[in-house]
């Protein structure tokens, strides 16, 4: 097993592209992208995935037509979806996020996403010591579907301060990032500071003028593809055809800090009896899971 090297602060200056990377080693995907807190293409990562060609938008309108999501009051049955989604414009865009929990609502789709893309050394996700009730808050494994014209609605990192894998298992998306050295640009909100309040589309430079000085980047993942990227990278999303994604979230030595002291403040808000004994085993369960890595 490669250990996962010590982690130095990122240096994000310069950065103007994320790299696409096929056959690369897991030594070299660790040393030159997971401990410098960089993102990475995958060209080849899903090769083997039988979701590969299975998992398409004829596929879903037939095997699960009465499965429903409600977005902003409205809820839309798959095969209609599927319908909208294909002749999907800019003008007449289908409605997104239509996302949903493959654990809970496609089980028997798990063993198609196999084998699985860990950002790290070790899957901390699901290891044995992992309780799921800490990952509550956050969808580990996550199918978006979308079409022409659709964006993720908001400028944002990800919850509990995950890493994120995103497959594209059916067309392509548009990525526009972010590094984590421009979050005074982002303008985050307040009492939720992973989402900014800038409005992407038509941002108000008078109330937001930081977010002019802000430096994008633009990678589009093609079918096959997978990028994976640390906490803490502001994106969002763009899409210009039919689109089928897998979301994974991923924790690593990197962000496992992040996410124990992240759990603790958010039960102390809840359940503040309980918010002690989180940070605890959090911290005990981290330095075994250290010592696994290496």
């Amino acid at each position: 097993m490669v250990a996962e090297p010590v982690q130095t602060k990122p240096n994000y200056k310069g950065i103007k592209s994320i790299d696409k990377r096929t056959n690369l080693s897991h030594e070299e995907f660790i040393n030159e992208y997971v401990s410098k807190s960089l993102p990475v293409v995958l060209t080849d990562a899903a090769k083997n995935w039988k979701a590969m060609g299975k998992l398409t938008p004829k596929f879903f309108k037939k095997n699960y037509p009465h499965i429903t999501k409600t977005i902003n009051g409205i809820t839309y049955k798959m095969d209609d979806f599927i319908d909208h989604m294909l002749v999907s414009t800019a003008e007449n865009k289908a409605p997104y996020p239509y996302n949903f929990d493959v654990e809970k609502v496609f089980p028997e789709l798990m063993a198609d996403f196999l084998p699985e893309i860990i950002y790290g050394t070790l899957d901390r996700i699901n290891h044995p010591l992992m309780p799921r009730k800490l990952l509550k808050g956050t969808t580990v494994y996550e199918i978006f579907l979308g079409g022409n014209g659709c964006s993720f609605p908001f400028l944002h990192y990800d919850a509990l301060f995950m890493h994120t894998q995103i497959t594209q298992v059916y067309g392509s998306k548009t990525f526009i990032m972010y590094p984590p050295d421009q979050t005074p640009n982002m303008y985050p909100f307040e009492d939720n500071p992973k989402f900014s309040q800038v409005n992407f589309h038509d941002p108000d430079y008078e109330k937001f003028p930081l977010y002019k000085e802000a430096q994008s980047i633009e990678i589009t993942i093609e079918e096959g593809e997978t990028i994976l990227f640390p906490s803490g990278w502001w994106h969002t999303t763009r899409i210009t055809e039919p689109c089928i994604s897998l979301g994974r979230a991923q924790l690593n030595s990197h962000n496992w800090d992040n996410f124990i002291n992240d759990r603790y403040i958010n039960w102390k808000k809840k359940i503040s009896y309980a918010a002690a004994p989180v940070l605890a085993y959090g911290k005990i369960v981290g330095s075994i899971m250290n010592a696994q890595d290496r």
